[in-house]
């Protein structure tokens, strides 16, 4: 299935329960409305526990995926990971998706006391930590001598119910990481660099149609025979249903110094009318590939009729 005819499925990133709600009741009002997946975030400065989180999530519902987006690999050995997903997908079979990072915010280091290796370092571990997980998904005794892991006759336990385990999400801006997730992972999360850091106009211009046209042929070619069965995912860092779309941009226009077409233009804004939304989706779609999409849950209720229109389609 080519990416670009790929079905669209929607997801929530969500930090904790709707207002008023329970974290169960929540779960099913996410899948009620139609997303596919709820994602969770991994800092210690906020969020809930992403296994906890997911396994309440996958027991208050019957069609709901979770996965975290992303967690970071400095965390946890990739050992203990690999046996909570595992455990999950056998649990729940088919609804675990396992969204990785290298780790990026300087807060989850600084007050955990875990040291942020320079980027390049983190990069690397994250590579290592996939081929790990794969490993012991595969239910086999494992040994792996790499220059950040060691593992010695540990046998993948308990076997995951997905043959090879749960489908795994990479995230990456730069050329290095998205040849890796393109030729590894089974979703690719296409994203602006944050090589400038987050908050930096540089970062933002990052997200803008020419890079992600750049971003994607580094994809293309490191997937090779794999482009056809990858999904492209994209996060949505702005987002409304409006009918004055660019008066809802022009602050970041300015910001970025670039013009609010530009900005309406770009894969990690989703902002109009849902009649505009769709047709930027659908775009989007057949331009880059780009078929799964993550919105913040401050828009849960807001995108449902947009979900309603494209989900599946």
């Amino acid at each position: 299935m080519s990416p670009h005819s790929r079905p669209f499925r929607f997801g929530v990133e969500m930090k904790g329960p709707l207002d008023g709600r329970t974290w169960a009741d929540s779960a099913r009002e996410v899948e009620a409305l139609g997303y596919s997946t709820l994602f969770v975030p991994d800092h210690f400065h906020s969020g809930l526990g992403p296994f906890t989180a997911m396994a309440t999530a996958l027991a208050a519902t019957r069609t709901l995926c979770v996965a975290p987006l992303v967690m970071a690999c400095d965390f946890r050995h990739p050992a203990v990971a690999a046996k909570e997903f595992a455990s999950l997908d056998l649990m729940f079979p088919g609804r675990v998706e396992v969204g990785l990072g290298a780790g990026y915010n300087p807060l989850d280091y600084s007050r955990s006391g875990i040291r942020m290796d320079p980027p390049g370092r983190r990069v690397s571990r994250l590579m290592e930590y996939v081929r790990v997980l794969r490993l012991l998904f595969s239910g086999d005794v494992v040994s792996f001598d790499g220059d950040e892991f060691q593992l010695h006759e540990i046998e993948g336990n308990p076997l995951p119910a997905t043959p090879g385990g749960p489908r795994i999400l990479v995230a990456g801006g730069g050329p290095r990481l998205l040849s890796f997730a393109s030729a590894e992972a089974d979703i690719v999360g296409v994203n602006p660099s944050t090589a400038a850091g987050r908050g930096n106009p540089d970062t933002f211009r990052d997200a803008l149609p020419t890079s992600i046209d750049a971003k994607l042929a580094v994809v293309r070619e490191s997937a090779g025979d794999r482009w056809e069965s990858l999904e492209l995912n994209a996060w949505i860092s702005t987002a409304a249903v409006t009918d004055t779309p660019h008066d809802v941009v022009a602050g970041l226009a300015g910001f970025a110094g670039v013009s609010t077409d530009e900005v309406l233009a770009s894969p990690i804004v989703l902002v109009g009318s849902e009649t505009e939304i769709v047709e930027r989706l659908q775009q989007r779609r057949e331009r880059w590939g780009y078929s799964y999409t993550c919105v913040e849950s401050t828009h849960l209720a807001e995108m449902a009729g947009v979900i309603e229109l494209l989900a599946g389609s």
